[in-house]
Parts: C-alpha cells; structure tokens; sequence
C-alpha cells in the first residue's frame, strides 16, 4: 500500500535484514532502525502536540533520521531547522509555523524556503508530494538492489530529505555523513559501497581539487548536481574522472527535482541544460521568462497560507528557456537579475562565461547601484594563481558578452562567500563592493 512506504515498520516487514542506513562503521538493518524508532515514538507522544509541527535540527545524525522516521508514522509535520541558523534565527522560524495552524492535509514537513525574493516561507511537503517526488526520481535513475545513496548535504535541505524519502520508500539504504568533507568524500563512496550520491557543483568542485587523481570507482553509477548552476569548466572535470553527472533543478517547493538529465546521458550531461522534466512534471516558460511547474510532487501551500490548487501553475520566480528537445536552461533566479540601462543581464550566463576563461576558478556576479544605468555588472573573481591580466580578460569578455553584460568593475577573492547549502551565497557578494575596483582595457 502506497500509505506505508513512507512507514519504517512497513520495510522493517519488508526488508528487515537488509541495511537502511550507514553511518560510520556502523551499520543499521531497517528492523533496528523500526526498534529505534518505537522507542522514538514513545518520547514522541509526549512531547509533540497533536497536529501541530515538532521542530527538528536536522543535524546529519542517527538520532535525526529515527525522528524523522517517528514523526512520518504518528503522521506530525517536522518543522526542520538548519543546524546552523542562531538561535534568534530559530526562534523566527518557529513562530512562523506556531502562528497559525495549517490548512493543509497529509502535511509530512515544513521546510523553509532561502529567502532570495524576501523572508523565508515555510513550504509545506506532503506524504503524496515525497512519493511522487520519489517516483518521478526513480523513473529515471532505476534502482539496483544494492544501491547505497551518500547523504553529505543537510538534512534540513530538500536536497537531504528527499534522499532519505526516497530511499524509505524504495527499501534501499542510505549512507549518512555528518557533513560535507572534501577530503573524505572518496573513502565515503569507496567504505560505505555508495552506487548514488547528491552534491551541489561547489562541493564537487572541492572534492577534484582536493584529489587531484581521483576517478569515478566502478560502483558508482550516478553524482546528482544540483542546487546551482554547474560550470561547463566543472562538467569538462568531472568527465575526464569518468564522474558520471546527472544534472538537476528544482526547488523546495517541489520536493527537489523536476528536471534532470537523462540517466543515459550521464557521462556528456552538458548538452542537456539542467535536464528535461521527470514523468509527472509538467514545464512551461510563462509570462517575462519565469519557469512554471505543474505536478503531484508541489508543495500543498506554504505554512498559514491558503491552500494550492493541486492544478495550478507554480511560478518558481526562475527565469529560463525550453530547447527544441524540452530540455531546460536557466538563466537567473528572479532576485539575481540584474537591470542595466534597460536591458537584463543573467548572473549565471555572465559566470559561466568568466568561469570559462583560463585563469578564472570561479565568479560571483551582482549587480551595483548606478544612477545613469540603474544597475552595473560587477563580478568577484577567484584566480587559479595570479590574476590573469586585464587586458586579456578584457578582451575575451568583450568576444563572449554583449556589452551590457560586460563586468565593469571586479575584485579577487581566496573563495566566494557560500550559504550554509554551499551554494553560492548571492547576497553576501554585495560585501565586496568596497574591494571592486574598474575592469581596465589595457
């Protein structure tokens, strides 16, 4: 029944013998990890309220996994909290979902959106949401009986707990890492027998400058890359490792992914943009360029709002453009656009160009205030050595770009500012403003 396979008792029944997580040397079967979760649950009847979410710190633990386990069987939302938000931040969060209750039935988590267009907003996930999620994941990447799925990201992400999801409802185990650790990444993979993992492209990228002779091992048959644009300069590594790259996009709104490349294509993932819909998800570019979803895996409404209608369009604030094959290429979150002189620049186009050139590691692109222009291009940079000279990034940027998207001022950095998900944190380049200095022709 599709009821229990969100239930870690129903794959204790299952599947009771085989491993549902590893973690360290350790090693739990789903029927002690059903056992931990009893004992959970008890603790949970009296400390949770009825209906009402239990706030989770989703720390990349045991004791995490088996609440989250306890709370999908008494059917309670968990209210999941970034381990790294202060205390006040915490305390924010927590009376968003204590304002009101929510009118949303099946509700399984709350998971806070980045913020990005104004405050964060709890975006409700259900049970059915997880499943279709799920489904739609395994529609393209398959299950082997012996798939392992690393979990190095936050729980307290999408990108985490529908890792977690997916792998509960499919009986199929999961290896669980404290924390990211470039260092540790390929004794992960090689220790716990990983087959899938999940990182976003700045964890990638650490992990190939931190081995520089480290290849893809035999058992691993899909890295998901997701939460940011990946880098052409990136995917070019990655193949020469013989990484297989599956890329995707989505949302916390979707529960993940709703875009991913093609199982098949995932030793040349580049052609395929941020990868075609799943099965299930139905895609268009709306009005000024946003990208609209349609699906069974949208969220059902976000905390003390009205519900969705389960047929609506949702506006995910992206801007983006279909190819020929429906395959997906994003060019901005709405926040990040930049307005120069009337016309839009897209932070990620103008970084991958950057990113491009020889010399360029990696770029962070926003826009500054300007009172003849409205807003100019400005880019902080980090150099693979010395910076390259001016006149030659001058004059390759002025080959790539058209002059409104041109950088105009630049700084250099030893790394760019990440948000706790390690993607690139857009708000904080505005730190650099006093640092930029003109971009010289020569």
């Amino acid at each position: 029944m599709s009821e229990e396979r969100l239930s870690i008792f129903a794959a204790a029944r299952a599947a009771g013998a085989a491993p549902g997580l590893r973690i360290g040397a350790r090693s739990c079967a789903f029927a002690e990890l059903a056992a931990l979760t009893q004992v959970r649950l008890e603790a949970l009847r009296r400390e949770a309220k009825p209906g009402a979410p239990f706030a989770v710190v989703g720390t990349n633990t045991l004791e995490t996994v088996v609440t989250l386990y306890a709370l999908l069987e008494l059917r309670l939302p968990a209210l999941l909290i970034h381990p790294r938000l202060t205390e006040p931040e915490r305390a924010d969060l927590a009376a968003i979902a204590e304002r009101a209750p929510s009118p949303h039935a099946g509700a399984a988590a709350i998971l806070f959106t980045s913020g990005t267009t104004g405050k964060p907003r709890g975006a409700v996930l259900t049970r059915a949401a997880l499943l279709a999620s799920a489904d739609a994941s395994a529609a393209n990447l398959g299950w082997r009986d012996d798939d392992c799925w690393l979990l190095c990201m936050p729980i307290a992400r999408v990108g985490g707990l529908s890792i977690l999801t997916r792998c509960l409802a499919a009986r199929r185990c999961v290896a669980l890492a404290p924390a990211f650790d470039a260092q540790a990444f390929p004794d992960w993979i090689a220790q716990q027998r990983v087959t899938l993992a999940s990182v976003v492209p700045t964890m990638l990228s650490r992990v190939l400058d931190a081995h520089p002779q480290w290849t893809s091992p035999p058992q691993l048959r899909a890295v998901q890359v997701g939460g940011d644009t990946a880098p052409p300069r990136l995917l070019t590594r990655a193949a020469l490792r013989g990484l297989p790259i599956v890329i995707t996009y989505g949302l916390t709104e979707s529960c993940s992914q709703v875009c991913l490349t093609p199982y098949a294509g995932r030793f040349d993932p580049a052609g395929f943009g941020a990868g075609m819909p799943l099965p299930g998800v139905l895609l268009r570019i709306g009005a000024e360029g946003h990208i609209e979803v349609r699906g069974p895996m949208l969220m059902a409404g976000y905390w003390d709002a009205p519900a969705r209608s389960p047929d609506a369009w949702f506006d995910t604030g992206d801007l983006g453009v279909l190819d020929e094959r429906g395959c997906l290429h994003v060019q901005a979150r709405r926040a990040d656009l930049i307005v120069t002189g009337g016309e839009n620049a897209y932070p990620a186009e103008i970084e991958r160009a950057l990113e491009a050139f020889p010399g360029i590691a990696a770029a962070g692109v926003f826009g500054v205030a300007d009172e003849v222009w409205g807003q100019r291009v400005a880019a902080v940079l980090v150099a693979e050595g010395a910076p390259p000279p001016d006149a030659e990034l001058v004059a390759y940027i002025h080959g790539q770009l058209a002059p409104h998207k041109r950088p105009r001022q630049v700084c250099y950095v030893e790394r760019l500012p990440q948000t706790p998900a390690g993607k690139l944190d857009r708000g904080a380049l505005a730190n650099a403003v006093r640092a930029l200095r003109p971009l010289k022709p020569g």
